[in-house]
């Protein structure tokens, strides 16, 4: 079984951050730290895990962050780099992400992209330019309707990198029978301008989240993640579970399953590279410090 590195996991415990979104989150609103996250992925070869910001509350992000960097030197923990929160566009976001510039673990910022034209407003390209100049990264999470605003934000954003989380977000039966052809035809266009930016790469995560649990099978998932592949190519594609998310219609063990299913008719070298090269190279996760606690 070819190595995972899990760029998208999750973990939060309630008794010491807060998450406001998790009310009227169903089963998702309790506790998933690391033993759950090892159970949840047990026998899959997930070799390393790259954590994901949680949408905390805002006061905590710092703490948030803390959290996890602690969690990076821990030896019985497979998670050695983090993606953390912040407020892009806060007058606040140059000193908060400044604290952690040298950071062995903190290799990116995501905030999630709710409105359209938020992403272009200056103070928001002003701080997306400063994480280029720290060399870190910035995931682009927002509906398919937004993709053009995040194309013209990586375009006025060179020197920064930037992950295209879940595909784009586009609904996997968007595709299928009764899906919605201007949709899928307007998401392929964005995709390939995204893919225009040789700093961007592609995220094949989240995907099936949207899905009924226990009602879809790996031909569902198939167009969006074979799309994704072929417009960024087998260098700049990486995977993440999305874990605990994905199991509002899977477990970790079903998404695996369905992705080396839809991805079996590639070589084997593209297949290393989506699962775990690419990621060791894009978060420079090779030469990372030891963990000694």
């Amino acid at each position: 079984m070819l190595p995972i590195v899990d760029t998208h996991q999750h973990l939060w415990d309630l008794s010491r951050l807060r998450l406001p979104w998790l009310n009227g989150a169903g089963e998702l609103n309790q506790s998933f730290v690391t033993k759950d996250y090892l159970a949840a992925t047990q026998g899959l070869n997930v070799v390393k895990a790259v954590y994901m910001e949680v949408d905390v509350a805002p006061d905590q992000k710092a703490a948030e962050a803390e959290q996890i960097i602690e969690l990076c030197r821990r030896k019985d923990s497979p998670t050695v780099a983090a993606v953390i929160g912040g407020r892009v566009a806060s007058d606040g976001f140059k000193d908060y992400i400044t604290r952690f510039k040298g950071s062995p673990y903190v290799k990116g910022v995501r905030q999630i992209v709710g409105k359209p034209g938020q992403c272009l407003e200056e103070p928001f390209v002003k701080g997306i330019r400063l994480l280029g100049e720290l060399g870190m990264s910035f995931d682009l999470c927002m509906s398919p309707t937004l993709l053009g605003d995040a194309a013209t934000l990586v375009e006025r954003c060179p020197e920064t990198r930037f992950i295209v989380d879940h595909c784009g977000n586009i609904h996997p039966r968007a595709f299928g029978p009764g899906g919605d052809p201007a949709a899928v035809a307007q998401w392929r266009r964005d995709m390939a301008r995204l893919a225009k930016g040789k700093q961007v790469v592609c995220k094949i995560s989240g995907i099936v989240a949207s899905l009924p649990r226990g009602n879809w099978a790996a031909d569902d998932l198939a167009p969006a993640v074979d799309a994704c592949l072929d417009i960024f190519g087998p260098d700049r594609v990486v995977f993440g579970s999305d874990w605990p998310v994905c199991t509002r219609a899977a477990t970790p063990r079903q998404w695996v399953e369905a992705l080396r299913q839809i991805i079996t008719r590639r070589p084997e070298a593209e297949q290393r590279k989506l699962l775990a090269d690419n990621a060791v190279r894009f978060y420079g996760l090779a030469n990372l410090p030891e963990k000694t606690d």
